[in-house]
């Protein structure tokens, strides 16, 4: 599937996005990589829009983790996760998805809270469910 940004100005990028909805799936998620290729990332689907948290504990890389909620506006942005930790990093707001990026993307796309989200083939079960308005 895939995922394309847009900020005030217009288009910012896209990303093919490997997609984590199994529990097992969503605890691995871009663990014991050593690199994540240009264009590709994860989504972590999940049913409704509430406070997440992610860990790097096994992920080598450092990752950007965008935080969006159901309406597809990005509402935290964790920069350069630090791999091989146990912090928790936090939506800060509620949020329905987490797109996991190699670290640094967020900000070399000028990616920030309140652009919005374009999903492209996203299974229907994991569709967005409220309608979007353009508010954060």
């Amino acid at each position: 599937m895939e995922v394309t940004f847009f900020g005030s100005g217009g288009l910012l990028g896209s990303y093919w996005l490997e997609l984590a909805v199994a529990p097992w799936e969503q605890e691995r998620g871009m663990m014991h990589r050593d690199r994540i290729a240009a264009g590709y990332g994860m989504l972590f689907p999940y049913p409704h829009d509430r406070m997440l948290s992610f860990w790097m504990e096994q992920t080598w890389v450092p990752l950007d983790m965008i935080f969006v909620n159901d309406a597809g506006v990005v509402v935290h942005i964790v920069h350069q996760a630090a791999p091989r930790t146990q912090t928790p990093r936090s939506s800060q707001r509620p949020a329905r998805y987490v797109i996991e990026l190699a670290g640094g993307e967020a900000s070399r796309l000028g990616l920030g809270a309140g652009d919005r989200v374009a999903w492209m083939n996203l299974p229907q079960e994991h569709l967005p469910r409220t309608p979007s308005d353009g508010r954060p």
